[in-house]
């Protein structure tokens, strides 16, 4: 899947949904076009190919002869170059017999049909024949009801193979189109479970999505929109979800990616690539700016597998409506955090005086509402980013030690070994992803 492919997903409900795909993917039985078929005649007797031009009627048969030839070699080069679809071939010719012509003809014009005309009644000729696939064998002299019979089968078996080949390219054709469609109901029983084992992969790979697991999922939540569900008109509701996924994927810009939504209008993100650091603060801004409304964005690391993508994707669930129960002031400051983490001047007094409280007043709701101190979100915010530079670069310990805000690399090696229970010189060296922090 060069770049993985990216998909927005912006169908409105799962019953919308499923009755877009439906009439989308209905295929009419006439939609294919009546094909004439093109016929050569084989034979070295100018009185039988004749005579098996004029016996016939070509045209209520739906075909025309487009060509004459008089010996194999000259069947061969005008087949291929009138691009026929029957080949009436005479058994006996020079040059190129009709079973040394049609093995020829089956590597140059694969798509062709065969029709022997023989004056010879051999087992050998007739066992060869059905062994290359011939669609008739008919014997000298030609008897123009037989002749107009065994065209009539083979334009009914060609007719029959288009009309399939016509069902299967529009059907392909409406799967194409309707592949964000299929993603986002694969990626809502995927993350509900849904799907696991070979099913799984093989899903990913119909979809052309990657078949390895995601490097990130997130939650965009907008609770404004449930709590007034009753008094929102469904139409409204749905054009600001559309806009909110619209603000996601160009925040996300090249990142691969594919936004979904379950029937409730909550937006998940599943991607293949790491967003920018400070994601959720840009999405909530963003999208407070540009719509007026508040949402709640939670995007997080995962590290498992493919049947383990639906764990990471509840947890950032259940940490996306956990947002509802944070005030604004807390929310404000953590946001400060994540974005500031690496300032050498971030203090808790600092960071109260941005907010217009007093840092009595900031340490006490922090520890309230996120059950943790102003040092240790900011420890986890620095070692968050530090361990996505070990893993990512080959920078020194002391350049990612003063990039994510420490003064000294002993002083990030303490932090990051009281956090992750080992140093980053060792969790460098044992690959970093055995290891994963409870810094979210």
């Amino acid at each position: 899947m060069g770049k993985f492919m990216k998909s927005t997903v912006t169908t409105s409900t799962e019953t919308d949904e499923t009755s877009t795909l439906t009439t989308v993917m209905e295929i009419t039985p006439d939609s294919h076009v009546a094909k004439k078929y093109r016929v050569l005649i084989a034979d070295d007797e100018p009185i039988i190919r004749e005579g098996i031009r004029d016996a016939i009627d070509w045209a209520t048969l739906g075909m025309e002869v487009v060509g004459e030839a008089e010996d194999g070699e000259e069947a061969l080069e005008r087949a291929a170059d009138l691009g026929v679809d029957i080949v009436l071939v005479d058994m006996n010719m020079p040059f190129l017999n009709g079973i040394e012509l049609i093995r020829a003809l089956q590597q140059k014009c694969p798509g062709c049909r065969y029709l022997i005309i023989s004056g010879h009644d051999e087992f050998a000729y007739a066992q060869e024949a059905v062994r290359l696939g011939v669609e008739d064998y008919i014997l000298k002299p030609v008897q123009a009801e037989q002749l107009y019979a065994a065209l009539e089968r083979l334009h009914q078996r060609l007719t029959e193979e288009h009309q399939r080949t016509a069902y299967v390219q529009q059907a392909a054709h409406q799967i194409e189109r309707n592949i964000p469609l299929l993603r986002q109901r694969f990626m809502l029983e995927w993350l509900e479970g849904q799907a696991e084992g070979r099913d799984l992969t093989e899903q990913l790979v119909f979809l052309r999505l990657p078949a390895v697991p995601p490097v990130q999922i997130g939650v965009v939540r907008w609770p404004a929109a449930e709590a007034r569900q009753t008094i929102l008109r469904e139409n409204d509701r749905q054009l600001f979800l559309f806009a909110v996924e619209n603000i996601i994927s160009e925040l996300l810009g090249d990142v691969p990616h594919v936004l979904f939504r379950d029937v409730s209008g909550l937006i998940g993100m599943c991607l293949w690539q790491e967003a920018p650091e400070e994601i959720e603060s840009l999405l909530e801004q963003q999208i407070s700016s540009c719509l007026n409304i508040a949402i709640h964005a939670h995007v997080e690391t995962h590290a498992g597998t493919l049947e383990e993508t639906p764990d990471t994707y509840r947890h950032c669930r259940e940490r996306v409506f956990g947002e509802v129960q944070l005030s604004p002031l807390v929310r404000r400051a953590r946001q400060l955090i994540h974005e500031e983490y690496a300032e050498r001047e971030l203090t808790l007094e600092s960071l109260a005086s941005r907010l217009q409280v007093s840092a009595v007043y900031l340490s006490r709701v922090l520890k309230k509402e996120l059950n943790d101190s102003f040092v240790t979100l900011v420890t986890h915010a620095r070692i968050r980013k530090a361990i996505q530079l070990l893993d990512s670069t080959t920078l020194p310990i002391h350049t990612i030690a003063e990039r994510v805000g420490y003064d000294t690399q002993h002083y990030f090696s303490t932090a990051f070994k009281k956090t992750m229970g080992i140093s980053p010189v060792q969790y460098r060296k044992n690959g970093g992803t055995a290891y994963h922090p409870s810094v979210n």
